[in-house]
């Protein structure tokens, strides 16, 4: 059986005769496919049709808009005149194929409470402005379908890329059959189907990907996701490591439940950046923390203690991302991800970039000390090393130089940005105690500025200088009966842009007052 042979259902009057369809994806998305079979079941059903395309930016910072028109051909065969792109409150079909397209197609005008169907997938892919955030500048994706509630006739949203890739597919197969079970075009199923039969690639798959969406659309119930219980990570290894680790382990049961509850995710954290004897020297540092906290405040202190600790420990240099870039784990991540099978040969590219201050940071603390500070020494290393390096991790010798570094976790402990790095963590330590005492939040509050201090090379640097800023600030108004509130607001400043901009406003309202 072929499409030409199904007969058009006869279209909605609300419709005023003319079907107008609106898709939101972003590259990878399949949206010129999806369009593609639209376009084909409209024609092949006896619709004139028209499609049109506007790209959007790349790298995830704008959605490509494409467009659909169609209407029945009349008696006479002249064809209607189409729109070449949408318009606002004239839409009536809206695909987005991820849930913040969905909330960008709301802002725009293109969903309306009047007419508009609104096909959303609810997984997300991060925008760049999301990722630049240094903290937490993820969307909420229960904002925007609420939103969608309001704004459109009826929404039909589920996980459609999840059930694409179920099925070895893309979510366009799905997107497809979520539109096909809409019953907002009058054709049947069996029209869409045909005409994926037409593209003559990837068939079998995405006829199944098709089917799981439509019956997500269906029964929508279905396809709703549980989040899969978390379990602590297993921790293996030789009879004698595990008798050490099991001492360590106990010595966490030990503390306060509060407390317990991420000292262990910690201790595994530093156990696995260094060794057993640094998850001692990070036990260690938690119990002088617990010794002088205040079992009335719950042990808060030492609660974030346990986190924040551990972080600081972990710390990113060289050697953890060479070891982090050669890590199976890494490689079998980024193979499926990539949908790569057994028989394909997958060519990854790193992008290595160590400055002069990352080279020196691996000498020995001496060494590195007298070197970092002669500005000669530095502008040799910045001449020789500050360029980017594009290695190929899957060819032997750009894989066993990185393996090499990867393989230097011995030699840390004598380098010179380990002692920067424990400098600046007992610093920061004995900062939050002093202010114990007096005002037990503002304390528990500075051991968080350390969620500031993260990454790597000119990441590290620009969160260290906030951190330095933000517990400058924090000192100024230490006295006042709201500075833990202070110190809360100040910190989340640092985290909400790159630059630097809200911190900057949050220090001179302080500088106003302090």
């Amino acid at each position: 059986m072929t499409v030409q042979e199904f007969s058009a259902r006869k279209p909605d009057p609300a419709l005023g005769g003319i079907i107008k369809l609106a898709i939101l994806a972003v590259g990878g998305q399949g949206g010129g496919v999806l369009t593609g079979w639209i376009e084909a079941v409209a024609r092949a059903s006896g619709y004139a049709a028209q499609a049109t395309s506007v790209a959007g930016v790349s790298q995830r910072t704008g959605a490509t808009v494409y467009y659909v028109e169609m209407a029945p051909l009349p008696p006479h065969g002249t064809s209607p005149v189409f729109s070449l792109q949408p318009a606002a409150g004239d839409v009536d079909i809206m695909i987005t194929a991820e849930m913040m397209e969905a909330g960008r197609a709301i802002i725009r005008g293109f969903v309306t409470p009047d007419r508009t169907t609104l096909i959303t997938s609810t997984h997300r892919a991060l925008a760049v402005s999301e990722k630049m955030v240094p903290g937490d500048g993820i969307a909420d994706s229960a904002e925007v379908l609420a939103a969608a509630e309001i704004a459109a006739r009826r929404v039909i949203a589920a996980d459609f890329d999840t059930l694409a890739v179920r099925n070895g597919s893309v979510i366009s197969a799905s997107l497809l059959g979520a539109l096909a079970a809409s019953q907002t075009l009058p054709f049947p199923r069996e029209a869409f189907e045909c005409a994926i039969r037409a593209g003559g690639k990837g068939l079998e798959a995405s006829l199944r990907a098709f089917a799981a969406g439509f019956d997500a659309a269906t029964a929508p119930a279905l396809t709703a996701r549980v989040a899969p219980a978390k379990h602590a990570a297993t921790v293996q290894g030789p009879a004698k490591l595990m008798a050490e680790w099991q001492r360590l382990a106990a010595r966490v049961a030990a503390m306060p439940a509060p407390v317990a509850e991420l000292a262990l995710p910690g201790l595994q954290k530093v156990v696995g950046f260094q060794s057993l004897a640094y998850g001692a020297e990070y036990l260690a540092r938690l119990d002088a923390i617990l010794a002088q906290d205040d079992p009335a405040q719950n042990h808060a202190l030492s609660r974030e203690a346990a986190k924040y600790i551990a972080n600081a420990m972990a710390y990113d240099d060289i050697i953890r991302v060479a070891d982090l870039k050669t890590r199976a784990t890494r490689s079998a991540r980024i193979r499926a991800e990539m949908g790569a099978k057994d028989g394909n040969l997958l060519q990854l590219t790193e992008f290595f970039h160590p400055r002069a201050q990352e080279i020196v940071g691996l000498f020995p603390a001496r060494l590195g000390a007298r070197v970092e500070s002669d500005p000669k020494w530095m502008a040799r290393l910045t001449r020789w090393f500050d360029k980017g390096r594009r290695l190929r991790s899957n060819s032997l010798p750009s894989f066993l130089a990185l393996y090499l570094i990867g393989g230097l976790r011995f030699w840390r402990p004598r380098t010179l940005r380990h002692a920067q790095e424990m400098a600046h963590l007992d610093r920061w330590l004995a900062t939050a105690l002093s202010y114990r005492a007096t005002n037990y939040p503002l304390a528990t509050e500075v051991i968080r500025c350390r969620r500031l201090v993260k990454g790597y090379s000119d990441t590290h640097s620009r969160g260290l200088s906030k951190f330095d800023r933000v517990l400058a600030a924090i000192a100024r108004i230490a006295p006042r009966d709201d500075a833990a509130d202070w110190a809360r607001r100040l910190r989340e400043a640092a985290l909400k842009d790159e630059e630097g901009k809200a911190l900057d406003g949050a220090i001179r309202t302080i500088e106003s007052f302090a």
